[in-house]
């Protein structure tokens, strides 16, 4: 359950006349986000103020739990991002799924339920803003809702939900229904509305997991239905902020459970919940280590563990003959060459506990540098040991995990850099099933999750970095510089102009290389700007354009410009005849998996040839399979 966001929790006393300055805070906050840049821009009055700046206008607010998301950055709380509203039952008169049925329906709906009104909640006013949209804030925040509803004792959670923009069907995830007989068109909001119904029985549907993880944050004595009366400001397990925004609200970070490089678990770890789908980092424990062995029982007694896979012994049979390929071991010779390995350990607690969250999986593996040696040893030839080590202290950087996929699981199978900063905003659909390496189980997970998860799936010692909202204006520096360290090599494959352009900028800044694959004819693209400081974009084929120049492109200018990009004259016959028919009869560049999965093997020669100071200057190359494996180019007679 990783999350770079800061969460802030109170409850707003019920006297409308005591409101706090964070619940001003927060109208302003949803008035901005739904009147301003949102859904409701119609709703302002003639006088221009928003419903939601009005007091008398939400009343609904008194009473209710209002949790609020934030990114903290170097110590330091931004301004609120996200929020979500929480009605418990000591407000249901002003529920807005009651105003909206009527108090009639409403109490029908709940008796043909058969739910006791004491124990339904509101969920409400879920928003977010536009610069955090499409990084998972929206799910964090309703996840959280919903576990603090099921903390609360609750048995259902009920709200209205609009249609147009598929609100409903991402309420849907967490388990809410519609109620039969309650959708119908409201001529105000311009579109249908529905009654949704979710019942704390059946979970929280594809997000069980992340709801039930959020619980285990939360103290249930302040949580607790008793304490609805007392002080605003308790709430959620949390030291108080000064510099919040929040008056001293309640704060709390969501835990960062990555790989325990170097380190020790943490203590009083007791629990780790169930498997769940939004990690993407496994957790590493050395059982060696007290602490580590503590948590690790402690995972296996959740009964979140789905699959124990201990394969040690085979692994140190290859360590073994790794290290003496010229001897020919019997099994005795084995046994004690292998107790010589383990310095009298016993197995189990001997080398790394590996648990991958999203998919139940407890994998036991050896030591880092020793599992390291093993699994490049049929390298050696190619990339000897002293080269291996040399690539592994390398951090390379990945943009566009679609194409970009094949050439992120090729360098870390081949081990050339230990340390990835991986970027991309999109999920995976059913039409990237043609070129992406994934199962349909995998549908919808960000891409950029999707590929470190396989990467972690080949080497759990990784050190991966994801930026799930792809890279942007206020991404860059990050990227390139911040987090663990700056990235040695860039792997651009993405298809925004502004993107392209904005990254070779920064990489040209840094001196950092930058490596592509076109997908088409076998294109390898190479700009050495760790060599050539002032060499053009792109070779210059754009000329003077810069990433400012791309903004606000239409479709069609976009296909151009990356048309433009690839060089007109060079593209294959086949993506010349299509290029007339994208948006019209094709829904994007059309891409094969075998273009992908060679584009994937030059990159990763390329990257490994730059990195250690080979032979790989700049330019454009072309490994046409076409034209090489044509009939007459075969070389049999």
């Amino acid at each position: 359950m990783d999350s770079p966001w800061i969460f802030t929790a109170f409850r707003a006393p019920a006297d409308p006349e005591a409101a706090p300055e964070a619940l001003r805070e927060m109208r302003s906050l949803r008035a901005r986000i739904l009147f301003d840049q949102g859904r409701r821009p119609a709703f302002r009055s003639h006088a221009g103020d928003r419903p939601d700046d009005q007091p008398d206008r939400q009343p609904q607010d008194h009473g209710a739990w209002h949790f609020t998301a934030r990114r903290a950055r170097d110590g330091v709380h931004g301004a609120p991002l996200g929020y979500v509203r929480l009605l418990t039952p000591a407000t249901a008169s002003l529920y807005q799924s009651r105003e909206f049925l009527g108090s009639e329906h409403y109490e029908e709906v709940l008796r043909t339920e058969n739910l006791k009104p004491e124990t339904v909640f509101e969920h409400s006013r879920l928003v977010v803003e536009p610069r955090a949209r499409k990084l998972g804030l929206g799910l964090h925040l309703n996840a959280l809702a919903v576990a603090a509803a099921h903390e609360l004792g609750a048995a259902a959670m009920i709200g209205t939900s609009g249609t147009a923009d598929g609100q409903d069907r991402f309420h849907g995830h967490f388990g809410f229904h519609p109620v039969p007989g309650t959708r119908r068109y409201v001529e105000k909001y311009t579109e249908d509305v529905v009654i949704l119904l979710h019942r704390a029985e059946e979970g929280a549907g594809e997000h069980t997991a992340l709801v039930d993880a959020y619980r285990l944050l939360f103290r249930h004595d302040l949580l607790a239905e008793a304490d609805l009366d007392a002080d605003p400001e308790c709430g959620l397990t949390c030291e108080p902020e000064s510099d919040s925004g929040t008056d001293s609200a309640p704060v709390f970070a969501v835990p960062h459970r990555g790989p325990a490089s170097g380190g020790t678990a943490p203590r009083r770890l007791t629990a780790i919940g169930p498997s769940d789908p939004h990690r993407w980092k496994p957790v590493l424990f050395q059982p060696t280590r007290h602490d580590d062995r503590v948590a690790l029982a402690a995972l296996l007694n959740t009964g979140a563990v789905r699959e124990v896979a201990d394969t040690i012994e085979a692994q140190l049979a290859e360590l073994i003959r790794a290290r003496e390929p010229d001897r020919d071991f019997d099994a005795e010779a084995l046994a004690a060459a292998g107790r010589d390995q383990t310095e009298g350990v016993q197995l189990w607690d001997y080398g790394t506990w590996a648990w991958y969250p999203w998919s139940g999986r407890l994998v036991h593996v050896l030591p880092r540098e020793e599992f390291r040696l093993v699994r490049t040893d049929r390298n050696r030839g190619k990339i000897d040991r002293p080269e291996q080590r040399r690539l592994l202290d390398k951090r390379v950087g990945v943009i566009g995990l679609s194409v970009g996929n094949s050439a992120a699981l090729t360098l870390a199978q081949e081990g050339v850099a230990g340390a990835f900063k991986l970027a991309d905003f999109d999920t995976l659909s059913v039409s990237n099933l043609n070129r992406l390496r994934a199962g349909l189980h995998q549908i919808g997970v960000n891409k950029a999750v999707l590929a470190a998860r396989q990467m972690f799936e080949i080497d759990p010692y990784l050190d991966i970095e994801i930026f799930p909202g792809g890279l942007t204006e206020d991404t860059v520096k990050e990227f390139f510089l911040g987090g663990h360290g700056p990235i040695d090599l860039l792997v651009e494959e993405c298809d925004t102009p502004w993107v392209k352009l904005a990254a070779r900028e920064a990489a040209r800044d840094l001196g950092v290389p930058v490596v592509m694959d076109a997908n088409d004819r076998g294109l390898l693209d190479v700009e050495r700007f760790d060599r050539e400081p002032h060499r053009p974009l792109l070779h210059g084929l754009l000329g003077s354009m810069t990433a400012e120049d791309c903004l606000d492109l239409t479709f069609a200018e976009r296909v151009d410009l990356i048309l433009a990009m690839v060089g007109p004259d060079q593209v294959s016959p086949a993506l010349a005849a299509s290029i007339p028919k994208i948006g019209r009869t094709l829904s994007s560049w059309p891409q094969l998996a075998s273009g992908v999965a060679l584009g994937g093997a030059l990159v990763t020669e390329a990257a490994r040839r730059i990195l250690l100071g080979g032979p790989c200057a700049s330019g454009r190359f072309y490994v046409d399979l076409e034209e090489l494996i044509a009939p007459d180019r075969s070389r049999v007679a």
